[in-house]
């Protein structure tokens, strides 16, 4: 048997990197310390006298349990978006500060984390795994029961999300200028740098998720939906970010990169006509989402 002094000295040696492998897989540093102690907790019980790479094994393990965590996750889909996170080992002692867990999130990139969180489990264990920490795709094969070809497929799907599409046609282009600046002067609280980017017919729908039960879902004309923006879009901007959403440009907010609003943007001769602010669960869910590359270079 190990002496149990020489194996938590080692696990503290690799505790660094399995939280970094458990954080980009889960977005959450609560979720990731939970894994983190799991894993400790199966090493603890392990006989691995015959592991020859413990760093290995370690990682695949921590994999594992987030696996088996963000599966979890997608079996609670259908619960409301802002309700607390089950944490599959609770350790009500432990707290984890908010203001850590979002700079830990901006550093790994929130727009990162925003598209990891539309990608099924076995995407995103792929992804990560292979794409950010350089495990072979026969290791991670193991992981998420497939073979290594299905694997490499996986990642390779993932990959083709998380970078979403080039952005080379100048009208695109141009329309996600538009959105950066709205985003810019939302931020800034710039009245008239936003009634400059409006249309003076602009209408902006939103669910009544989103939105104080007294203010219509629905305000049209350039001022009021700039006063209206002003008045509930500052806080959220904090954790906006630009988006490609079913193809167009958008922004997202997504504290600690959990997707809880979309923002979809039509332009019109440069001109913002449209905006639809979608907080809805089912409606968050049919949205396909990719960060525009130069926000992912930006944010990674």
């Amino acid at each position: 048997m190990e002496d149990p002094d020489w194996l938590a000295e080692c696990f503290e040696a690799h505790r660094g990197r399995l939280r970094g492998v458990a954080f980009r897989m889960l977005g959450s540093l609560a979720e990731a310390d939970d894994a983190v102690q799991e894993t400790w907790i199966r090493l603890s019980r392990a006989r691995t006298g015959d592991v020859e790479n413990l760093g290995g094994w370690l990682t695949t393990v921590a994999a594992r349990v987030c696996l088996d965590m963000l599966r979890t996750r997608a079996v609670r889909k259908e619960q409301p978006l802002d309700s607390a996170p089950v944490s599959a080992i609770p350790d009500p002692s432990r707290r984890v500060d908010p203001e850590q867990e979002a700079l830990t999130a901006d550093a790994v990139g929130l727009a990162l984390l925003v598209v990891l969180d539309r990608l099924t489990p076995a995407e995103r264990i792929a992804f990560v795994l292979h794409d950010m920490f350089d495990v072979p795709f026969a290791e991670i094969a193991a992981i998420v029961g497939r073979s290594p070809v299905a694997t490499k497929k996986l990642a390779s799907r993932a990959r083709a999300r998380v970078r979403g599409r080039t952005v080379d046609h100048a009208g695109l282009t141009r329309r996600g200028e538009i959105v950066e600046a709205f985003l810019t002067a939302v931020r800034e609280g710039d009245l008239q740098a936003l009634l400059a980017l409006l249309d003076p017919d602009v209408v902006r729908r939103a669910d009544p998720r989103v939105i104080p039960a007294t203010d219509p879902s629905e305000v049209r004309g350039a001022r009021a939906v700039a006063e209206g923006t002003l008045r509930y879009g500052r806080t959220a901007t904090r954790f906006a970010r630009s988006a490609l959403i079913d193809g167009e440009p958008g922004l997202v907010v997504a504290p600690h990169g959990r997707l809880r609003i979309a923002l979809t943007i039509h332009i019109e001769n440069d001109k913002i006509t449209e905006i639809n602010v979608i907080g809805e669960p089912n409606r968050l869910a049919e949205l396909a989402v990719s960060i525009l590359r130069s926000g992912l270079d930006q944010d990674s």
